[in-house]
């Protein structure tokens, strides 16, 4: 029989209570090895039941989280510089969010939406429709993941306009089903071995500046051009791009490229997807990174921060084209569960009342602050980047710019060691990304930039 996980209360761990999630202290704290012997236990089970195709970055067995600390069952406090890949943003396990779930979960665990309606869908959906860019009128639909929020937002777009071409962009991730990782441009891990893949989807240069060295009108130009000369409008169903590039490299695109690409596919009847799945609900410092670039989305998909860790996904947008599809065509068995929908309004209000927009603009001057520091006295730190809580660094060649991904990769897994989570990304692999959650103190994210400090000066 499995183990019993130990309680909050066999690791004594106790200390004031976090905004944003349960009471944990708020250290950094190795007991073991990491990963620890009990640690190790799991893992063993892991590698004798799981799919070996789901790997993992942290060899740990988390337990608790919260505030800015994950703990695991060898009673190591490990600082969280990563959110679960940006998804608890409002702190894991906020109290607003732990409530609203279990008064869902004590009313109903599911009735499917299709069926028979509730209430809580329907209060998403107005909360998404108001808080999405734009003043016009606004329909969304909710789903489960970012992939299926995308491969929905491409139905609707082919139905409203009639075209089956869809444009992606270099460095793009929109996910791991078979139309997204047509949409997606990196191969290993997510495409290698698994085609054919869904047709009529093309790719075009993204806006990389470290890398193109091109503005984004220029940038912008190129795109264009190759989508004229290669596709068409007139075949054309949506351009799709996430604002800030995530696994990519959180590749920030240079000014004036998003306005353009938009401009160009409101004159020629084009929709325009933003994916805001890793960007969205104050990450970037804004409730969406769309914003920062001043553009408006036809449609928008969002899932990760949008219900503070349960399982959620929506597209928003415009009125019209939402409405394009015919009854029954969107839908599923479990999207906008109403126990999931609990959880997203309740944290979409942590997003709208408790200061989070302005602490993700607090961390981000922290994080760019102390990064450019590293810069410019380490030539491998070849470009740091971001927005808000979204913050990377690129490792390269001191001499000649190339990705170092070995470099990168010994930074994190040093990192991880002494007791920090950081993820690693990037076309090349090359690329260091931080998203603590928002309810991270400052005394950690310091701690935490100190320790992949030494773990670079180190590698």
């Amino acid at each position: 029989m499995p183990r019993v996980a130990p309680t909050l209360t066999d690791m004594s761990i106790t200390d004031s209570t976090v905004v944003g999630g349960p009471t944990l202290a708020q250290e950094r704290r190795i007991v073991t090895a990491i990963p620890g012997p009990r640690s190790q236990e799991l893992l063993a089970r892991k590698a004798s039941a799981v799919a070996a195709g789901v790997a993992h970055t942290v060899p740990i067995e988390a337990v608790a989280a919260g505030g800015g600390v994950v703990v695991d069952a060898d009673g190591n406090s490990l600082i969280d510089l990563g959110s679960g890949i940006a998804v608890t943003s409002v702190g894991n396990a906020h109290p607003g969010v732990v409530a609203a779930v279990q008064d869902a979960v004590a009313q109903m665990t599911h009735t499917c939406f299709m069926i028979s309606p509730y209430d809580s869908y329907v209060s998403v959906a107005e909360a998404l429709n108001r808080l999405a860019p734009g003043d016009h009128a606004k329909k969304s639909a909710l789903f489960n993941s970012g992939a299926e929020a995308v491969e929905n937002a491409i139905k609707i777009a082919r139905k409203f306009t009639g075209c089956p071409a869809v444009v992606a962009f270099d460095h793009a991730y929109h996910g791991r089903t078979n139309l997204t990782m047509a949409l997606t441009a990196k191969a290993m891990p997510y495409k290698s071995g698994f085609g054919p893949f869904a047709s009529e989807v093309y790719r075009v240069p993204a806006s990389y500046p470290f890398r193109d060295e091109l503005s984004g009108a220029d940038a912008a130009a190129k795109a264009i051009s190759i989508i004229e000369k290669q596709i068409g409008a007139d075949s054309l169903a949506a351009v799709i791009i996430e604002p800030i590039q995530g696994e990519g490299g959180f590749i920030v695109p240079a000014d004036g490229f998003l306005p353009a690409i938009v401009d160009w596919c409101r004159a020629n009847g084009v929709v325009f997807i933003a994916d805001e799945v890793q960007t969205g609900f104050a990450r970037t410092g804004a409730m969406f990174a769309s914003e920062i670039f001043g553009i408006v989305p036809d449609l928008i998909t969002t899932a990760k921060g949008i219900a503070g860790g349960m399982p959620l996904a929506a597209v928003t947008g415009r009125a019209e084209i939402m409405d394009a599809t015919h009854g029954g065509g969107l839908g599923g068995t479990y999207g906008g569960n109403p126990v999931a929908c609990a959880a997203a309004l309740a944290a979409i209000d942590a997003f709208e009342h408790e200061g989070l927009i302005e602490r993700a603009q607090q961390l981000g001057a922290i994080l760019s602050g102390r990064l450019r520091e590293l810069q410019a006295s380490d030539p491998r730190i070849g470009d740091v980047r971001g927005h808000g809580a979204m913050i990377a660094a690129e490792f390269v060649d001191p001499v000649t710019k190339a990705p170092d991904a070995a470099l990168t990769a010994a930074v994190a897994k040093a990192a991880i060691a002494q007791g920090v989570i950081v993820l690693t990304c990037g076309t090349y692999g090359n690329v260091i990304r931080f998203l603590p959650p928002l309810s991270i103190p400052d005394h950690l994210l310091t701690e935490g930039l100190d320790v992949v400090a030494a773990a670079l000066a180190a590698a």
